[in-house]
């Protein structure tokens, strides 16, 4: 049974390329699957992508993947981030995700997401300020994990 995350996706995905008329092609479902198969939410690149396509037997272009992405980030189905001065975006899914800010460890680029109820009032406190109304912000910290235990720096380090 497909998870509501993904059914929406999938309704999105056929009004979109309905509305701009685009062909519905099997890459664009397969790959849109992966990315809301999931039932943890998780952010990734374009490359991490295409290695568990083709670990399920999916041999897709990098060309395909990219392409694939930007059209989905136009959709709204994935939002694009970068983070830092690394030269690959990340991508997560934006349906079924609730509003959240990034911190990113500079060791090992894990990235990890909090709410925090107070970016509400900061949003509307900004929207006064400059008579804005804010539909979504950024946030990202940048910093090193104090957890020397810390399994993505053992992860990192042994690659």
């Amino acid at each position: 049974m497909q998870n509501s995350h993904l059914q929406a996706a999938t309704l999105r995905l056929d009004q979109f390329l309905e509305l701009k008329g685009y062909r519905r092609t099997q890459e664009r479902y397969t790959i849109l699957e992966e990315i809301y198969s999931h039932q943890d939410h998780h952010h990734f690149d374009a490359h991490q992508l295409r290695e568990i396509l083709l670990s399920k037997g999916f041999h897709l272009s990098m060309a395909t993947i990219y392409n694939t992405l930007e059209l989905f980030a136009d959709a709204g189905l994935i939002k694009k981030h970068q983070f830092g001065t690394t030269a690959s975006s990340n991508y997560e899914r934006t349906l079924g995700s609730r509003q959240h800010d990034h911190v990113v460890c500079l060791d090992c680029h894990h990235v990890k997401e909090f709410c925090d109820p107070r970016m509400a009032t900061i949003e509307n406190t900004v929207g006064d300020w400059f008579q804005t109304r804010v539909l979504q912000h950024s946030l990202v910290f940048y910093g090193h994990c104090t957890d020397e235990l810390c399994c993505h720096k053992i992860e990192k380090n042994t690659n």
